[in-house]
């Protein structure tokens, strides 16, 4: 009998779906592991928003792991899915790809210069490395090998005898009966949504309705490989089945309980799954979860395989900074390897973790990234001191580790801004980034940029990928004589005041309490004066003031935190350059 763990982890919603879904699994399959799924199609880059997918069954899988019951996370790869169109941004594709719409994605070559088999596996590819990054245990399948291999031949032959069921339940939900001649331009028109959550399948057409009849079966063409094919004629008893291609024409009749060359259409193959599979706990995307959307129509059709529709959470999609939701159809949306490339993988797991899965939330590619990672570093260091509350240590617990451990991460983690700052400045240079970040906390100097590591490389590419390159900081060369000699008393005595305490302040925190400091003391207050101590002007002086150093300094009214940009320039230089 597992031991379940105690914790103080009971408020979040992964520890709700977990008590949830394990007594489920002993009711359904008492003493069998617990089994979770996902679903992803492979017909582009994998985005954000599919990997909600994945994540929402994650992390309810490794809580149960936690608990010390034994676990199975399927990920169903959709690649014997359709090839539906040619994505936009997808480097070495163009419109002549469009003569392989129809075909499995197995069967699709990879873009130009991938060295992967075939678009399906390229695509899948940089979606397990990223899993892998972040920690996410599970059992791929690959549809390509179940169909094509005859592991669902008896669920084919049962979907075929019981078409006419199937039929009636769809019946319930088809708003406009189409001409028998207009399914063939349905099933295209239909096959052309793009799936942005579930199992990342399109919402296809319900399935081959010809003058036979109804079939949820498509047969892949044996001339020109398409799905483009329509059942004429089926045998129950000696499974003969007759189509036809109305892409190229071709027309055979073969013996279904032999055949592996096609699939059950999308509303039948998911339910048939989850009865195959014994799938406790899958969530789907709101497309499909609507009234008459796959999830809700396969809740009805699991019975025929005699199975239950799983538990399944509807969530909501997931944006970027500044951008509508993802389709991975549009192509150009950043992927988890985007992600993972300008963040630890801890961060992108605590940005899926802390919201419940009805709840959207945005993955910042833009500055807000620097204020994500305070708003992280501060949680860190509430729970280092024990004064997290509830929910918040348990997102925490869930993005640092895994049942199998904890995850690697950066043994200093500086702040990320700064560390940002620090690759602009320097454009990389390993021994200025070394020297600059050694004398932020004199008392206890960096030693090797390892310290750092991986988090100075996840903002160094921030800097470099992300941030444009009129935004970039570069610090002037000589002095700005013209605006020296242009500055009047005051102006000129607050750079006296900086200069005089540059050596005695040379340290971060000794910098920001300068740089703060010189407008206090030029209005006759004390340098250590709190906010509730001064009148509101101080805080346009010290703005103006701010300003002038980064003209003087950069050559522009913003740039890198002050006390930073001068450590980086050196004090000898930030001398020269403010008129000494």
């Amino acid at each position: 009998m597992p031991i379940v763990a105690q914790s103080t982890e009971t408020t979040d919603w992964v520890s709700r779906f977990a008590d949830e879904v394990i007594e489920e699994s002993e009711r359904r399959a008492p003493g069998k592991p617990v089994v979770v799924a996902s679903g992803l199609s492979p017909s582009g880059p994998i985005h954000l928003g599919n990997l909600r997918e994945v994540m929402t069954p994650h992390l309810v899988a490794d809580e149960i792991r936690r608990r010390g019951h034994e676990v199975r996370h399927l990920i169903s790869w959709d690649d014997y899915d359709r090839y539906r169109k040619v994505p936009n941004g997808v480097e070495g594709t163009d419109p002549s790809w469009a003569e392989h719409i129809g075909k499995p994605l197995t069967s699709v070559p990879a873009p130009a210069g991938s060295p992967y088999p075939n678009w399906a596996e390229h695509f899948k590819a940089s979606m397990v490395a990223s899993l892998a990054e972040l920690g996410v245990e599970f059992d791929g399948i690959s549809q390509t090998a179940q169909y094509t291999s005859g592991v669902y031949r008896e669920q084919i032959l049962h979907a075929m005898k019981h078409r006419g069921d199937i039929d009636a339940i769809l019946d319930q939900y088809r708003t406009k009966k189409a001409p028998a001649k207009k399914q063939q331009q349905k099933a295209v028109d239909a096959a052309e949504l793009e799936a942005e959550a579930g199992s990342g399948a399109a919402e296809e057409d319900d399935g081959s309705s010809g003058s036979a009849g109804y079939f949820p079966y498509k047969p892949y063409c044996g001339d020109c490989g398409k799905d483009l094919t329509t059942v004429t004629a089926y045998d129950d008893d000696t499974t003969e089945l007759s189509y036809t291609c109305d892409a190229c024409g071709f027309a055979e009749t073969v013996r279904l309980s032999e055949f592996n060359r096609g699939k059950l259409v999308w509303k039948v193959d998911w339910p048939m799954r989850w009865a195959y599979e014994g799938v406790i706990f899958e969530p789907s995307g709101v497309d499909h979860s609507s009234p008459g959307s796959s999830f809700q129509v396969g809740g009805q059709i699991v019975g025929i395989f005699g199975g239950e529709r799983p538990i399944g959470p509807m969530y909501a999609f997931v944006g970027i900074s500044g951008m509508a939701k993802m389709s991975s159809s549009k192509g150009g949306v950043p992927t988890p390897a985007d992600a993972l490339q300008i963040m630890e993988p801890q961060l992108l797991r605590w940005l899926y973790a802390r919201r419940r899965p009805n709840q959207s939330f945005k993955i910042a590619f833009d500055q807000e990234i620097q204020r994500l990672y305070d708003e992280w570093d501060k949680l860190d260091g509430k729970v280092a001191e024990g004064a997290a509350l509830p929910a918040d240590l348990a997102a925490h617990s869930r993005a640092v580790r895994t049942a199998a451990g904890e995850l690697p991460r950066t043994p200093r983690p500086m702040p990320y801004r700064t560390l940002a700052s620090v690759a602009d400045i320097t454009a990389g240079d390993e021994d200025q980034s070394l020297r600059i970040l050694s004398e932020l906390d004199p008392a206890n100097p960096l030693s090797t940029l390892d310290e750092v590591r991986p988090r100075l490389d996840k903002a160094e590419a921030w800097i470099n990928t992300h941030v444009p390159a009129d935004q970039r900081t570069i610090v002037r060369d000589e002095p700005d004589a013209e605006l020296l000699k242009s500055l009047d008393e005051a102006s000129q005595q607050s750079l006296r005041l900086l200069r005089d305490g540059l050596a005695d302040h040379w340290s971060l925190d000794g910098l920001s309490h300068l740089v703060y400091g010189v407008p206090k003391v030029q209005a006759g207050f004390s340098a250590d004066a709190t906010a509730k101590e001064l009148p509101p002007e101080i805080k346009t002086a010290q703005r103006t003031f701010f300003a002038l150093l980064y003209h003087l300094l950069v050559g522009r009214d913003t740039g890198p935190r002050l006390p930073t940009l001068l450590l980086a320039v050196g004090q000898e230089r930030v001398r020269r350059l403010l008129g000494e």
